[in-house]
C-alpha cells in the first residue's frame, strides 16, 4: 500500500458537509467515488481528512490522505508506457479535474512522508470568517462566502473581545458537546482585519476545533462588535464553560478552512501519536470523532 496526500479546495454551498452520509451529496463522497473509479479500486477509496467541515462551510486549504495499493497507480500510465511516480500523480490530478464536479478541486497529490496522518499529524488549522456590515448588503458576487451583518461593526471592539479568548481553555461554552470528547483547545490566534473593500475577516487558528466552535466564537464576537454586548461578554461566557443561550452560531457560508499546518517530516509520526493521546480520551471512538469538526 502507498499513502497519498491530497491538497484540495471546495465551495461548500451545495454539499452536506465533508463527511460521507447515505443519500446526501458530500465532499468526501465525491472524491472517494472519483478515486475509486480512476484507480479501479473496485469501490470508493477511504479518505482521512484534516478537518471535517459542516454543511455550507468552504475550504481553500483542506488536506486528506488515502491508502491505495501501489499497483493501482499503474492505471494512470495509459498508452504512454510506464510513467514515473511523479508523472502518475500529475496524471491523477488531471484525471480528477475531469471527473470531479466544478465545486471541488484537487490541486496536488503526492506520496505522503513516512508517519504522515492528515488528521493527527496537524499542528494547526487556520480558518477565516468573512463578514460585511455594508449598509446595502453583500456584493452579490461574493454572497456565497461573505455573511451580511445588518448592524455597523466596530473593529476595535471586535478585537478587544477576541483578545480575551486567546490561549488554552475549556471551550465548552462554544462547542456542541459530544460524549467522551474533550472541549479543551488551544486558541492560538483570533483577530479581525477590515479589508480595503470593507469586508471584515476574522483569522482563527487553533491546534484543533470542536464542533461549531469557530462559528459560535464569531457569533459572540459580532454581538460585542455591534454594541449589543460589552466587549467583556465573550470572555465571561468562556469562563462559565457552559452553553449560553445568548451565543448565536454564525452562518456556515462565511467560514473557510484556509490552511492546515504540519511539522517537519521527521516529526510527523511523533505528532500524530501525541495528538491521539491528548485528543482521544482513553482511546475512545467518540474522542477521535470529535477531534475537529467545523
Amino acid at each position: 500500500m502507498v499513502r497519498l496526500r491530497l491538497d484540495l479546495a471546495y465551495d461548500g454551498t451545495d454539499f452536506s458537509g465533508w463527511a460521507r452520509q447515505p443519500g446526501r451529496r458530500t465532499v468526501q463522497g465525491e472524491i472517494e467515488q472519483a478515486l475509486g473509479r480512476i484507480l479501479r479500486l473496485g469501490g470508493p477509496a477511504q479518505l482521512t481528512v484534516a478537518g471535517r467541515t459542516d454543511a455550507g462551510v468552504h475550504a481553500r486549504g483542506q488536506v486528506c490522505h488515502v491508502d491505495v495499493p501501489e499497483e493501482s497507480t499503474a492505471e494512470l500510465d495509459g498508452n504512454r508506457g510506464p510513467l514515473s511516480v511523479d508523472e502518475r500523480l500529475a496524471a491523477l490530478v488531471r484525471r480528477l479535474g475531469g471527473v470531479l464536479p466544478p465545486d471541488v478541486r484537487v490541486h496536488r497529490v503526492c506520496v505522503a512522508p513516512e508517519g504522515f496522518d492528515a488528521r493527527f499529524s496537524a499542528l494547526f488549522r487556520r480558518y477565516a470568517y468573512r463578514v460585511s456590515d455594508a449598509a446595502g448588503g453583500v456584493d452579490p458576487l461574493r454572497r456565497r462566502e461573505v455573511v451580511w451583518h445588518n448592524r455597523p461593526l466596530d473593529d476595535g471592539a471586535l478585537n478587544a473581545a477576541a483578545a480575551r479568548l486567546i490561549g488554552e481553555h475549556d471551550f465548552a461554552a462554544f462547542c456542541k458537546k459530544r460524549e467522551g470528547a474533550t472541549t479543551i483547545r488551544e486558541l492560538q490566534r483570533l483577530d479581525w482585519v477590515r479589508e480595503p473593500d470593507g469586508t471584515l475577516v476574522a483569522t482563527v487558528v487553533a491546534d484543533a476545533f470542536c464542533h461549531s466552535m469557530v462559528r459560535a466564537l464569531v457569533g459572540s464576537l459580532l454581538a460585542a462588535g455591534d454594541g449589543r454586548r460589552p466587549v467583556e461578554w465573550p470572555g465571561e461566557v468562556l469562563t462559565r464553560a457552559v452553553r449560553d443561550s445568548g451565543v448565536h452560531v454564525a452562518p456556515a457560508h462565511g467560514l473557510c478552512l484556509e490552511e492546515v499546518g504540519y511539522p517537519p517530516d521527521a516529526e510527523l509520526a511523533a505528532r500524530a501519536e501525541a495528538t491521539r493521546r491528548v485528543r482521544t480520551p482513553a482511546g475512545s471512538a467518540a474522542g477521535d470523532a470529535a477531534l475537529e469538526n467545523e
